[in-house]
C-alpha cells in the first residue's frame, strides 16, 4: 500500500515541470543536489527506498526557499549520529518544521509518522519537548495553512490515497508519535 515509487511519481508530477526537481531513490544518506554543469535537473535523494525517508526529504524541499534550493543539501550542516547535546539541540531546532510537514504528509498517505531524534549514539535528550514543538508547528500549519508547494503535494497525496483533504488539528494525536 505504501510504495516509494508512488511518492516519486506524485512528487515528480507535481514539481518536475515547474521546478525542474526530481525525487530519487538514493542509497545510504539522503542528499539534495541542485542542477549544475553535470546534472540538468535538481535531485532530491532519499535513503534506501524508505517511504518515510522520501516523505521527510520531500518536507525539507517543500519548505526550502529559492536560494536554499540552489545549494547542496540546502546549505544545512549535518553532524552524524553521536551528536553532543548542544549539536542535538541545534538539529532539533531546524527539524521542527520539516518534521511537522512530514507528519502532515504521512497523514495524507495514511502512513504512521514517527518523530525522528536521529541521534541513537549521542547523549540522552528530552524528546517530549521536541514532540511538543513539532505538534505546535502542525497546529500552526492547520490554523494558518501550509506553504504552497507543501499544500500542493499534500493534496496530490490525499487524492491518490483517498484520504481526507481538509487539514485540521483533530487529525493529529501527539500521543501517537
Amino acid at each position: 500500500m505504501h510504495n516509494y515509487q508512488d511518492l516519486i511519481r506524485i512528487f515528480n508530477n507535481c514539481f518536475f515541470e515547474k521546478y525542474n526537481t526530481l525525487l530519487v531513490k538514493g542509497l545510504e544518506e539522503p542528499i539534495y543536489l541542485p542542477e549544475d554543469d553535470t546534472r540538468p535537473h535538481n535531485e532530491l535523494h532519499f535513503a534506501h527506498g524508505f517511504f518515510a525517508s522520501a516523505l521527510h526529504e520531500s518536507a525539507h524541499w517543500l519548505i526550502a526557499g529559492e536560494k536554499r534550493r540552489k545549494l547542496v543539501d540546502f546549505g544545512y550542516w549535518y553532524a552524524p549520529d553521536g551528536r553532543s547535546a548542544e549539536q542535538q539541540d541545534q538539529f532539533q531546532s531546524v527539524e521542527i518544521k520539516p518534521q511537522a510537514i512530514e507528519w502532515i504528509l504521512s497523514n495524507a498517505t495514511g502512513f504512521r509518522f514517527r518523530i525522528s531524534i536521529d541521534n541513537l549514539n549521542g547523549p540522552e535528550t528530552n524528546s517530549d519537548n521536541f514532540k511538543k514543538s513539532v505538534y505546535q508547528q502542525v497546529k500552526i500549519y492547520c490554523e494558518q495553512g501550509l506553504p504552497v508547494r507543501a499544500d500542493c503535494f499534500r493534496l496530490a497525496l490525499c487524492e491518490f490515497y483517498g484520504t481526507i483533504i481538509q487539514l485540521k488539528i483533530e487529525d493529529f494525536d501527539i500521543q501517537s508519535i
